[in-house]
């Protein structure tokens, strides 16, 4: 059975945007090889999305064309990554801050997706995040905006939006200061505690600052962990409303 002229190409650029958002999403995580589920998934997926919505090309491109197709391809796929990246970074970064806190940064734990090492504060934190994200059915919404983008912005066409940079900068800055505030609470408390040690050691200058300080801290940064983990779930509903607003914003760009 002879194909249509221009379906190979089509195809090929279906799996160029499809291989870039795995790649860049941290849900599939982030080696850099390709892994044969990966390889598996990436077919499927593109196979599935063209089947349902995708046409051949209507010429052949040069190989110079083809390969501008290819990267406005992955770029789109990189910036669909992006959104769930950048929220994921404001995760990171209020563990992070929390650990530095309690003193806790300097006990680091290998991440199995990235092979590097990650204080586990924000290891804890990152996990109960990917917990809710996947509770929240976020891995269909990440294949729903997949299908979407090919609607706003067919394969075979050189075009691309200059407002993605403007829509990945506001996402950014907006998921950081979430990110600041997701950590906030915890924050607070261990300021309040680092200020007591301060006022005890003005007071009574035999007491060692360097071995109370730290038991405190840890001690008070558990308890307000313990304390605070009610409120994690509507935090964390938060940060999945950024991702679909990313997602949105990104389409939006797309499209217009």
């Amino acid at each position: 059975m002879e194909l249509p002229p221009g379906t190979l190409e089509a195809f090929c650029l279906y799996l160029a945007r499809t291989s870039a958002l795995v790649v860049s999403s941290p849900l599939f995580g982030m080696q850099t090889g390709f892994a044969g589920w990966k390889v598996a998934m990436i077919f499927a997926v593109s196979f599935l999305l063209y089947g349902v919505g995708g046409e051949p090309l209507n010429h052949s491109p040069a190989p110079v064309e083809f390969g501008c197709l290819v990267l406005r391809e992955v770029l789109i796929g990189i910036f669909l990554g992006f959104t769930l990246q950048a929220v994921l970074v404001a995760v990171r970064v209020g563990g992070e801050m929390i650990g530095q806190d309690m003193g806790f940064n300097m006990a680091t734990v290998v991440d199995p997706n990235t092979g590097t090492a990650t204080p586990v504060i924000a290891q804890i934190y990152e996990v109960f995040f990917f917990l809710v994200f996947l509770a929240l059915n976020g891995h269909q919404l990440i294949l729903q905006s997949l299908q979407a983008s090919f609607e706003r912005a067919p394969v075979g066409k050189l075009e691309l939006s200059g407002n993605l940079a403007w829509t990945a900068q506001s996402l950014f800055s907006q998921t950081f200061a979430a990110g600041i505030a997701f950590a906030a609470p915890v924050m607070i408390l261990l300021f309040i505690a680092s200020l007591l040690v301060g006022i005890l050691a003005r007071f009574v200058p035999q007491l060692n600052v360097m071995d109370v300080g730290y038991s405190i801290r840890i001690g008070i940064g558990l308890l307000a962990m313990l304390v605070t983990a009610p409120f994690l779930a509507p935090a964390l509903t938060g940060l999945h409303r950024h991702v679909i607003g990313g997602i949105e914003g990104v389409l939006d760009a797309l499209g217009g």
